[in-house]
């Protein structure tokens, strides 16, 4: 019996282990498979011609990524700028300040944001905040249709709050009650404690959920595809059309694919979409890694 046990154990544990080569194995078969899709027009354009150009004409066989990549950087970061402050300020009011029948109502429309398709987010996008946009733009003397940074920072803004607000009230609420009890006790209020001891201890977790959020952001198609104008230029200001990657590759892809090196370049536009996820992603790691160590 001790031996039919023994056996199962390890054939439960091989089975897991192998499991868990299969799924990181994922990562390598989709970088080596967008390398392979995106090799011929690597050996025939220059990095300069690639990353550098911000000319995109296709039957001319030009191919500049600059102003998508610049553009997809653009519309991640100004969503994050309005997302942030939103998720930590409402994670805070939840843990500490919401009662509890409230917040299991917000909890009930936070999960409810979270599950809402991307084209609804889109649709909405256009019928509510490019117009407003617009109204905003040409308020202060700028001529905007409205489908521009701003729009797609908006519209990225609100699919990600419902990530980083969960994660981080899982956060804070992980910390606990001891030390809210700790530091009420040597006399801090609610705010000092909840500045000095909850986001201190919280940080390493909240930080993840910022990071996640900003993935999610910057991945993000077809809402963004739908407010943001899509014309390859670099914005200068927030009211300027953008084109993300993301955008450019659902735009495009399945049309016009007898252009020499077309579809070559729509999986180079993936392959750098990888990377620049993947640079974040470590360099989110690197951090993490920090302040769990202070």
């Amino acid at each position: 019996m001790m031996k039919f046990r023994w056996i199962i154990d390890r054939l439960a544990g091989k089975s897991m282990y192998l499991t868990v080569i299969a799924v990181n194995s994922i990562l390598f078969i989709i970088l080596i498979s967008l390398f392979l899709k995106a090799y011929p027009i690597l050996i025939q354009k220059t990095a300069v011609d690639l990353f550098l150009s911000t000319s995109w004409h296709p039957m001319k066989n030009e191919f500049g990524f600059y102003s998508f990549i610049i553009g997809t950087l653009e519309v991640t970061f100004m969503a994050m700028f309005i997302a942030t402050p939103l998720s930590i300020f409402s994670a805070i009011y939840l843990s500490e300040y919401a009662g509890k029948r409230l917040k299991e109502i917000i909890v009930l429309v936070i999960d409810l944001l979270a599950a809402i398709p991307s084209v609804v987010y889109g649709l909405i996008g256009v019928i509510l905040i490019v117009p407003s946009v617009k109204i905003m733009g040409q308020s202060i003397g700028y001529n905007t249709t409205g489908y521009c940074l701003l729009s797609g920072g908006i519209i990225l803004a609100i699919m990600v709050l419902p990530v980083i607000i969960s994660i981080s009230v899982e956060v804070l609420n992980s910390i606990p009650f001891e030390a809210r009890e700790a530091s009420i006790a040597l006399g801090a209020t609610k705010w000092e404690t909840i500045k000095y001891v909850l986001i201190k201890q919280g940080m390493g977790g909240m930080f993840a959920a910022i990071i996640l959020g900003f993935t999610r952001a910057l991945g993000e198609t077809m809402a963004v595809l739908m407010v943001t104008g899509n014309v390859s230029n670099i914005s200068l200001s927030i009211f300027d059309p953008v084109y993300t990657l993301p955008g450019l590759i659902a735009n495009n892809y399945g049309e016009m694919m007898s252009i020499p090196l077309y579809s070559s370049a729509l999986m180079l536009a993936s392959l750098i979409l990888f990377f620049v996820v993947a640079i974040f992603s470590i360099f989110a790691r690197i951090i993490l890694a920090k302040i769990e160590k202070v």
